[in-house]
């Protein structure tokens, strides 16, 4: 047994050496293959950043949309809040104030 691991390990060796020397033989492919590699890696980082971008882009749109919605509500509440009979009918009930007729008003001159 201990004769066959020896020769698997020369074997490994040796097919060690050849995968070696053939890589320091070609240079350029070599070096062509690691570029490969490393564009196939900054494609795969460039798309995953990509759509973290989007997710982020869709979540801000959401909120903006939200957001748009209150301020439309807050607009038409202001709006019902402002209206001059509302106001007019609250300082009635409220302050027991009315308009003055023509008798009871008064004009004041400066000279």
């Amino acid at each position: 047994m201990s004769a066959q691991r020896q020769d698997a390990a020369a074997g490994q060796l040796h097919l060690a050496y050849i995968l070696l020397s053939d890589l320091t033989r070609n240079k350029l492919r070599v070096l062509l293959y690691l570029m490969v590699i490393a564009s196939a890696f900054a494609v795969i980082l460039s798309s995953h950043h990509n759509r973290q971008q989007n997710i982020a882009l869709e979540t801000l749109m959401q909120e903006r949309d939200e957001l748009d919605v209150q301020w439309r509500n807050l607009v038409l509440e202001q709006r019902a809040l402002t209206e001059h009979n509302r106001i007019e009918a609250m300082v009635e009930k409220q302050l027991d104030m009315h308009r003055p007729s023509a008798e009871e008003e008064v004009v004041v001159k400066i000279k």
